[in-house]
């Protein structure tokens, strides 16, 4: 059996790199101006251990609209014809690794940014013709020349180069003259360069790019440095709420800036708006990949050589590094939260409906995050204060939470307040699963208001338990009346001594079964509607009017009938489990009763 080698032509490689390695051609301009950058940093290296690299270190892009070139020069290291062979014709061969193994940097404040060779061929996206003039910084190195037109032949020879660094001549094809538009370029250069540790010019004018904020640590940094950025960043949103710094070396290297924006009308949380760099270049505007749906909210950026990308440095490839760095973030989150709800609890309160949606749904997509975000979760209560779970348990004297799904006044609400016996509200869609969530973490449990009959709303002094020659209780007669004048098969009647005098009714709706038809249309829509929650009408019988129906039912055993079930349907009502369809039914319903008692008073 004969071994052999596998052979890669460059007439085949190059057209696979135009076409398919590069998912957008305005990249191009960032990797020549990170290639450029390189060659800056390697010459900075190299002065900074003792070696004669003398002059500015400086990138220049200079657009010719006549001459249809784009022209970027850099004073870096250069290129002696060697280097050239080496590191330009063969292709993928990357001179960034072999230049750290042999000159490892002192001080990695700029680090060298190319790790795969191939970012000079994203010239041919836009070039006919690719030449370059360079110079080395070597003493006694002479000018190359290098020229190619994107097939696998290649010229080389003397240079015209007087200085040291290198010169790229794109010769821009007819596909590709919307890249001769200076404004076009400076967008670019903007969006992929603008974080570039050296200084670049267009056509002779300033870039105006800067240090990023995250390179800084936050104890130089003022209030006013993060507001600014933030609005360099998103000139048109409001005042972010507040921001996390991020700088880690271990286990991954990772710095940033991630602000909390205030929600508006216009704010699409689905929409990633956190900005990926990769060594100061712009990669990507979305870190799905990286971040959980529930942090999609966030704004800022997150810089990262160990974020895996492919090797166009396009996207993502997810590994155990974004998976830990995903953690930290959340750890870094929820520490800053927790540090802002303990120093100013007013300031924290008045942000909550910002953060409310953010929080439930990290603790539930989230397990580490819950761990340390379920203290900052935090529940308007029925004295018309704020509070945590853990709070609300250690004043429970049954170590158990009361809760209403609604924060809209009630007369059962009201009964629960009479006694004392705190309520927390929580009306959200989203709550019904962070409640069951909290109920097996916390090992606890949270009883709906009108999920059952709680001791509170009862008065056992006045329960009607006289029996009758029949031994038959006052009670038990007056919910089989009720009982036969609904007909109700599916709703269980009962006849209960209530605190109150003014409430007639109540509907109790349970609560497993209840929660499940939340669940159910929080995930699959209205559709699940459908499912109803297994329903208990409660009459009370200390209540005038349900003593007045009972009264009726002898002399006008018809309004009796229809009275009763006036008083289910307002408890329907008030529970809003009247389907739209049945309104009209409910409305008629309660008309007929009023005219028909008008007429009885009449007479």
């Amino acid at each position: 059996m004969r071994k052999n080698q596998l052979s890669v032509h460059s007439e085949n490689l190059l057209p696979i790199i135009k076409k398919w390695l590069y998912s957008d051609k305005d990249i191009f301009i960032r990797e020549l101006i990170s290639n450029a950058t390189d060659a800056l940093n390697k010459a900075r290296i190299l002065r900074d251990q003792g070696q004669k690299v003398e002059g500015d270190l400086t990138i220049s892009v200079t657009v010719n609209k006549d001459q249809k070139t784009i022209q970027i020069t850099d004073t870096g290291i250069g290129m002696t014809e060697e280097e050239v062979e080496k590191y330009i014709a063969q292709i993928a061969f990357s001179g960034a690794e072999e230049f750290v193994s042999k000159f490892q940097p002192k001080d990695e404040k700029d680090p060298i940014i190319g790790h795969f060779g191939l970012g000079f061929y994203s010239a041919y996206m836009v070039a006919s013709r690719v030449e370059i003039d360079t110079l080395s910084y070597q003493e006694g190195a002479t000018p190359v020349f290098w020229s190619c037109d994107g097939s696998s032949d290649y010229s080389i020879g003397a240079g015209q180069r007087a200085e040291r660094g290198t010169q790229i001549t794109l010769h821009i094809d007819e596909a590709s003259l919307e890249y001769l538009e200076e404004t076009k370029i400076r967008t670019l250069l903007q969006r992929y360069s603008f974080f570039m540790p050296l200084p670049i010019s267009l056509n002779e004018k300033p870039l105006g790019n800067k240090a990023p904020l995250w390179i800084k640590s936050s104890s130089e940094l003022t209030d006013k440095d993060y507001l600014d950025f933030y609005k360099q960043m998103y000139p048109f949103e409001p005042e972010p709420l507040f921001w996390v710094h991020l700088n880690v070396d271990y286990p991954f290297r990772l710095q940033g800036v991630l602000f909390f924006p205030k929600i508006h009308r216009r704010f699409d949380s689905n929409e990633s708006a956190i900005k990926l760099f990769c060594n100061r270049v712009f990669v990507s505007d979305n870190c799905k990949d990286i971040l959980p749906d529930y942090m999609m909210v966030l704004r800022g950026a997150i810089d990262s050589p160990d974020i895996p990308l492919n090797v166009s440095r396009s996207y993502l490839q997810v590994d155990q590094n974004v998976r830990q760095l995903s953690a930290h973030i959340a750890k870094k989150i929820a520490d800053r939260l927790s540090t802002h709800l303990r120093a100013d609890r007013e300031k924290y309160i008045e942000a909550w409906p910002e953060l409310e949606t953010f929080l439930k749904l990290g603790i539930l997509q989230d397990d580490k995050f819950y761990d340390r975000a379920k203290d900052l979760l935090i529940w308007k209560n029925s004295k018309n204060e704020w509070t945590t779970v853990a709070e609300a348990l250690e004043r429970s004297s049954e170590k158990k939470i009361t809760y209403a799904a609604s924060d809209r006044e009630s007369p059962l609400l009201q009964l629960y307040r009479d006694k004392g016996v705190e309520v927390l509200f929580a009306p959200a869609p989203i709550d019904t699963a962070v409640i069951q969530l909290l109920e097996e973490k916390l090992s606890t449990k949270f009883q709906r208001v009108d999920g059952a009959l709680n001791d509170h709303l009862l008065d056992s002094t006045r329960e009607k338990t006289v029996l009758d020659a029949n031994g038959r209780t006052e009670s038990a007669k007056i919910a089989d009346f009720i009982r036969s004048a609904l007909s109700l098969k599916e709703v269980e009647i009962e006849a209960k001594s209530l605190n109150s005098d003014t409430l007639p009714a109540l509907l109790l709706l349970d609560e497993e079964s209840r929660r499940l038809r939340d669940y159910m249309m929080l995930t699959q829509g209205k559709g699940a509607a459908m499912m109803q929650p297994k329903k208990t009408f409660i009459v009370n019988t200390n209540s005038k009017l349900i003593q007045t129906i009972v009264k009726l039912q002898g002399t006008q055993p018809a309004i009796a009938k229809e009275m009763a079930q006036g008083v289910f349907d307002l408890s329907l009502l008030s529970q809003r489990e009247v389907e739209s369809a049945e309104m009209d039914r409910v409305i008629a319903g309660q008309t007929q009763i009023l005219e028909k008692l008008s007429a009885l008073i009449a007479q």
